[in-house]
């Protein structure tokens, strides 16, 4: 396992009553796939984890946190697309040939 991934984590705050989020889950399990080997991908369910909804500060579902190091860095609110998903953690982690030489 790389140092980034275990330093990586991205948050998926879900809901089953929001369409929207449901609609991102076949994109959310493919990211898991691709980026397994940099990036934990966590769905989180908001109606049973309240205190971590309320510390992220999560207003709309879906929402999408990107953490490192266990801090908060970036963040999309509402529904995303594949593109904006990988732009955001384009920002925030190496490339995957960067993550398997370190």
């Amino acid at each position: 396992m790389t140092k980034s991934s275990e330093t990586a984590a991205l948050l998926f705050f879900t809901s089953s009553r929001s369409g929207p989020a449901r609609r991102m889950d076949s994109l959310i399990a493919q990211l898991a796939r691709r980026e397994r080997g940099r990036l934990r991908v966590v769905t989180v369910n908001a109606e049973a984890c309240v205190s971590l909804v309320e510390a992220l500060d999560v207003g709309e579902i879906p929402t999408l946190v990107l953490l490192r190091d266990g801090n908060p860095v970036a963040r999309i609110e509402g529904r995303a697309s594949g593109s904006e998903i990988d732009a955001m953690i384009g920002q925030h982690l190496p490339d995957a040939s960067d993550a398997q030489a370190a």
